[in-house]
């Protein structure tokens, strides 16, 4: 119970770490400072870490994964949109 407790609230905070940024980024559109390559090799990693928390069966890490991964999309169709 304490690992799973530990998990959620590790991904918990690194999930809403995105949340500024994606805001931000919503609101001014600006996507200059983002690089492209950043944003495709952390949508790949948290792909493989959801798949990886699917085949532990592992839900702190699919729920935190999924979520980040949904954040990131976000942040690369904004940099796509507005290149």
């Amino acid at each position: 119970m304490l690992r799973d407790i530990i998990g959620y609230l590790a991904g918990a905070l690194t999930t809403i770490s995105f949340l500024p940024q994606v805001l931000k980024s919503l609101r001014t559109r600006r996507m200059e400072d983002f690089n492209l390559l950043f944003l495709l090799l952390m949508i790949v990693g948290l792909v493989m870490w959801t798949v990886y928390g699917l085949m532990e069966s592992q839900l702190p890490l699919i729920v935190a994964n999924v979520i980040t991964l949904a954040l990131n999309i976000i942040l690369l169709w904004l940099k796509l949109r507005n290149k």
